[in-house]
C-alpha cells in the first residue's frame, strides 16, 4: 500500500492485518492539525503520521463487535501506532464513530 512519511515523501508499505478490537479501514480522507504538526517535530524517520481520518472498514481483528466490513466511520486515531496518511489504516474500534451520512 502507499503512504506518505513524515517527510511528505511517497513510501511502499506491506498492507496491515487487524487483530484484535483493529478495524482496517480504506482510508478516503484525512485532516491535518496541530497535533500533526507537533508528531512530525519529533518523528523519526518514515515514521507515518496522521491521525484523524474517514473511510470505510475493509476487515476487523476477532474482538471487534461494533463495526462490520462495509461500515462509513471517521476517528481521531492513537498518536503512539502509525498514522492514516496511509491507503490502509488500523484502528482500534473503541476509538471509531460511524460517520454521519450528511458528512
Amino acid at each position: 500500500m502507499k503512504a506518505v512519511d513524515h517527510s511528505f515523501a511517497e513510501i511502499e508499505l506491506a498492507k496491515p492485518s487487524p487483530s484484535g478490537h483493529d478495524l482496517l479501514v480504506k482510508v478516503e480522507a484525512v485532516s491535518v492539525n496541530p497535533v500533526d504538526y507537533k508528531q512530525r517535530k519529533i518523528a523519526s524517520n518514515s515514521r507515518i503520521l496522521g491521525w484523524d481520518a474517514a473511510g470505510t472498514v475493509e476487515a476487523s481483528g476477532k474482538g471487534v463487535t461494533l463495526f462490520k466490513p462495509g461500515d462509513a466511520v471517521y476517528y481521531a486515531g492513537d498518536v503512539t501506532r502509525a498514522g492514516c496518511n496511509s491507503e490502509f489504516h488500523l484502528v482500534d474500534e473503541r476509538i471509531v464513530g460511524r460517520k454521519p451520512k450528511s458528512l
